[in-house]
């Protein structure tokens, strides 16, 4: 078995591509329709990748229940790049051992997503 994408179901599938294409890096692979109840978009590289679904009559948000963690080569040039874009640090960054330092950002929906640089 293996990983292979984490749901979220999103209000507005555009303003969320844009976070994730522009804030997180990833590239957009797939967007199709739904059929007639809404739209989904597949991002990212490799085997894993986020699916962000928009469906017209239900337009659920995931919250804070879950979050998705990024590695990155230098947490603080990610710091100055997300507040360069206007979006704020939820919590962070922490260093609870020498290995890894982090922190939170919520996207669009109030997912939260974590940047982390590996020691």
């Amino acid at each position: 078995m293996r990983y292979c994408w984490t749901t979220i179901m999103v209000k507005d599938l555009d303003r969320s591509i844009a976070f994730y294409r522009d804030i997180v890096g990833l590239s957009v692979n797939r967007r199709f329709s739904a059929g007639p109840v809404g739209e989904i978009a597949f991002l990212g590289s490799g085997e894993t990748q986020v699916e962000l679904i928009a469906r017209d009559a239900d337009r659920s948000v995931v919250g804070n229940a879950i979050s998705l963690g990024f590695a990155v080569e230098s947490l603080g040039d990610m710091l100055a790049f997300v507040a360069e874009h206007g979006v704020a640090v939820e919590s962070g960054p922490f260093q609870p051992n020498d290995h890894i330092k982090f922190f939170y950002v919520l996207d669009p929906d109030g997912v939260r997503i974590q940047f982390s640089e590996s020691m």
